[in-house]
């Protein structure tokens, strides 16, 4: 323990660089704080301790004091499937209930109007992840067949994916307009294109004709659930908008908001889809944590990613968040870049093996042994 205290103290400190801007954030100091806020580090007041303390306070089931800090690489959270049954990719399998996705996104977004069709259509082109939708059927698969080996995906079910495919597109418009990105996917963003006004209502109206999809689903319960998500999001904004002053609240902060515009909506669909399809409380909180969990991981990475990938890779801009003034996992962890990226890739991994933990308490299916690879997928991804 005295080692691992040695190389954090070394290498770590969490007071800003000097004449930062503001705690948590290093403004256009860039690179250059970081070595400086290095070269402070034997000033650090917070002892590895509080540190761990205020972690554990925030997130109370996912570390100890003596697994906290780590310094080997991440290692897969599984080596094999376990159903018994052939095991194919996770997202050719969840592809054979989401053929037709984005066409059946457009007709949701049916417009006269041809510019706001054209705004409201430009990220439905195909060429994303479809991340979200990929857990929410595979999720809604695998508690079916937990609850009575149906091996059916409902409709309402598969309009779960599409939601909250919607809703994360919406996000992603007024997120461009907040941060004034240029590029995503590879393209120019919609703000640049039509100008952030126009780019906010197409937002709006993409997150409209998500809500009237949800209504017609017709269940409160999941309408609650999903307007959680909502909710979430314009949190998670406005903690992105701000900081802490107290250097033991920043990684509680920086977690809640990862929560809130990352995870949530990850969670709470897999939440969804379970309720639908199976009426045990226990089933839908295995859905949840499971969510939670890759969710926060998803953007765990996503955060070293930001460091350590090119944007040619990534579709967009790499260092917007330094850019932006926003202290990320890699920032917080450590002012050394190399040690940060390390520490957040570990954290990174501890929530992968958690959503491993609760997805395995389901009955053995090839949906279920899919969920546990994607945890993996999660953190080996390169953008």
């Amino acid at each position: 323990m005295a080692s691992c205290w040695w190389r954090w103290r070394r290498g770590c400190s969490w007071r800003p660089a000097a004449r930062s801007p503001g705690p948590g954030s290093l403004g256009r100091a860039g690179l250059s704080g970081l070595r400086a806020a290095a070269a402070a580090a034997s000033r650090a007041q917070m002892s590895y301790f509080n540190l761990v303390k205020s972690l554990t306070s925030a997130f109370p089931n996912m570390y100890s004091i003596s697994r906290f800090h780590h310094v080997t690489p991440a290692v897969c959270c599984c080596s094999r499937t376990r159903s018994g049954e052939k095991y194919t990719d996770p997202f050719n399998l969840g592809w054979r209930d989401l053929k037709g996705l984005y066409e059946d996104i457009r007709k949701e977004l049916f417009i006269s109007t041809t510019e706001l069709k054209d705004m409201c259509e430009y990220y439905f082109d195909g060429k994303g992840k479809a991340f979200r939708p990929i857990i929410v059927v595979l999720m809604a698969r695998a508690c079916n067949i937990h609850h009575n080996n149906s091996r059916n995906v409902q409709a309402s079910q598969r309009a779960i994916a599409l939601i909250a495919e919607m809703i994360h597109t919406a996000s992603l418009v007024h997120d461009d307009v907040i941060d004034d990105a240029s590029s995503r996917r590879g393209k120019h963003t919609v703000n640049k294109i039509w100008g952030e006004k126009k780019a906010v209502l197409a937002g709006d109206l993409i997150l409209s004709a998500a809500s009237i999809a949800l209504a017609r689903i017709g269940n409160t319960t999941v309408v609650s659930i999903l307007t959680q998500v909502i909710e979430d999001l314009v949190r998670g904004e406005f903690l992105q908008l701000g900081s802490k002053e107290n250097e033991n609240e920043r990684f509680a902060h920086y977690l809640e908001k990862t929560f809130k515009k990352t995870a949530s909506l990850i969670a709470n669909s897999c939440k969804a889809v379970s309720v639908l399809g199976c009426p045990d409380p226990v089933v839908h909180e295995i859905a949840y944590q499971y969510g939670k969990n890759v969710g926060l991981a998803f953007q765990l990475i996503d955060d070293v990613l930001d460091f350590t990938s090119c944007s040619d890779r990534m579709g967009k801009p790499t260092s917007a968040d330094l850019k932006l003034g926003l202290a990320t996992g890699p920032v917080l962890f450590a002012c050394q870049q190399s040690d940060g990226v390390q520490q957040t890739t570990y954290l990174a991994q501890r929530y992968c093996r958690e959503a491993v933990r609760e997805i395995s308490k389901l009955r053995p299916s090839p949906e279920r042994d899919a969920l546990i690879q994607l945890s993996e997928i999660v953190l080996t991804r390169d953008k």
